[in-house]
């Protein structure tokens, strides 16, 4: 954040409003006209000036520069209580959005913890150079989410509980609120399948229907 100095002399801070000098006797005096009264100064002599060593600095914002409230993260004891503290009535930006939707078109049937796993694979693949370097482009790859039917999202019921969680979820694995047993996962894949791709893969961990990898 870029600030400004403004720097003062002592006679500025001062504020000379008037300055009369006596051409009788040339003992000049000087005199700063306030708001009460006026006050005669006597001319110092010169062994009897002092000068300030550091000059009087004020900063100041510039014109138009914003102070910006770092927003603390919820305190909680649990993933369903941060859940529950997380507000999700804030508009979604399209990539929030893709990732939400991933959440709740994957795993609105799984535990908390799983759609967080889920959540942390489409990031972590976002991070990842193999991948597409954004939410919605890791998750309309081709044939990466079986949910995805000719490049676009099935219509989310927007009013429902499960879209809310989802929303939740969403930030909280964004800006790393919880850990997640996931952790560098890339993978995963419902229990009832065996694709052949897994057991090339490292086995992170599994969370009720689904097992994630690396």
């Amino acid at each position: 954040m870029s600030r400004k100095t403004y720097s003062l002399s002592a006679a500025a801070i001062i504020g000379v409003a008037g300055l009369s000098f006596s051409s009788a006797d040339m003992s000049g005096a000087i005199a700063q006209e306030s708001d009460a009264d006026l006050v005669s100064v006597p001319e110092p002599q010169a062994d009897e000036i002092e000068f300030v060593a550091q000059e009087v600095v004020q900063a100041i914002p510039e014109v138009g520069e914003e102070v910006v409230e770092e927003i603390a993260t919820p305190q909680a004891s649990s993933l369903r209580q941060l859940v529950g503290l997380v507000n999700t009535d804030t508009q979604l930006t399209e990539q929030m959005r893709c990732l939400a939707g991933a959440v709740y078109f994957e795993s609105r049937g799984e535990p908390l913890d799983g759609q967080l796993a889920v959540a942390k694979v489409v990031i972590n693949r976002a991070d990842d150079r193999r991948f597409p370097a954004s939410y919605c482009g890791v998750v309309y790859q081709r044939a990466q989410f079986s949910f995805v039917k000719n490049g676009s999202m099935p219509r989310i019921r927007t009013g429902s509980k499960a879209w809310d969680r989802a929303k939740a979820i969403a930030r909280i694995a964004h800006d790393g609120m919880w850990d997640s047993d996931a952790q560098d996962s890339l993978y995963f894949h419902a229990k009832y399948v065996r694709p052949s791709w897994s057991r090339k893969k490292q086995r992170r961990t599994s969370i009720n229907t689904h097992i994630f990898y690396r």
